[in-house]
């Protein structure tokens, strides 16, 4: 039985005299006949030339376009509660749908390459909107879930954003410091509750005077944003806030 290596071996003795461009592009089309890569967003095939998500996917992502205006819907869930400078999400998240399925795998599935690209994708469209922050603090997982997760969904995402907005990322600062029940089937009131007071700040000296991005994977009711956030404002601290998906 043909197995990757061999196929890898055979690739590279068929185009071994053409030019590198060439030769990237015939292993690429060779390994996707016997191990497709699929878009994960549609879970079709991907053709050579794309990378994570098929051209379609890429460019009919739903985007949200709340930066482009002023008291959006990201920014009122915050009125009352918390004092934020800006706020955003990039793209709209709905059940049974392709963007459903983009957070499934980049949170669930280990697809951590994925968080970083949509992050890129979503700095790409924001460097001047944030274009006044100076540092991204993703929100922090407790220990015990990191170890469980292996990565922090919010962390990846921060990184394709630095990448775009040319900022640096905090992961040490701001902590969780309490493990919590998952949010997900709790109401609004219960998700407060169940985060209030969850984070602390280590060194406060690194933040002060400092306008901070606060990442997150998807907004919802903004109980665990409102947490970070009230710890962060202790410490004379601007903060806005990017979540990649905003719940409908």
């Amino acid at each position: 039985m043909i197995n990757s290596t061999q196929i890898i071996r055979h690739a590279s003795l068929v185009t071994r005299h053409a030019s590198p461009n060439i030769q990237n592009h015939n292993l690429m089309s060779l390994l996707d006949l016997f191990f497709p890569r699929i878009c994960y967003g549609c879970k079709k095939p991907l053709y050579v030339h794309e990378y994570l998500l098929c051209d379609y996917c890429r460019f009919n992502l739903p985007v949200t376009n709340f930066h482009n205006t002023q008291n959006n819907e990201v920014e009122q869930i915050f009125y009352g509660r918390v004092y934020v400078e800006k706020a955003t999400s990039f793209i709209f998240f709905k059940k049974h749908s392709s963007t459903q399925s983009l957070l499934h795998y980049l949170k669930y599935k280990g697809k951590s390459e994925l968080a970083v690209y949509l992050g890129k994708i979503a700095g790409k469209e924001l460097k001047l909107f944030y274009s006044d922050i100076d540092l991204i603090i993703p929100v922090p997982l407790h220990p015990k879930k990191l170890k469980l997760r292996g990565y922090n969904q919010s962390e990846m995402i921060s990184k394709g954003l630095s990448r775009e907005l040319q900022k640096p990322i905090s992961t040490n600062n701001l902590i969780k410091k309490e493990h919590t029940e998952t949010q997900t089937r709790k109401n609004k009131y219960s998700r407060y509750l169940n985060i209030k007071d969850k984070f602390d700040v280590i060194n406060h000296i690194d933040i002060e005077n400092k306008h901070v991005l606060i990442v997150d994977d998807v907004l919802t009711t903004g109980a665990t944003l409102e947490s970070c956030i009230s710890e962060l404002l202790k410490y004379n601290v601007k903060v806005s806030v990017f979540t990649l998906g905003f719940a409908k």
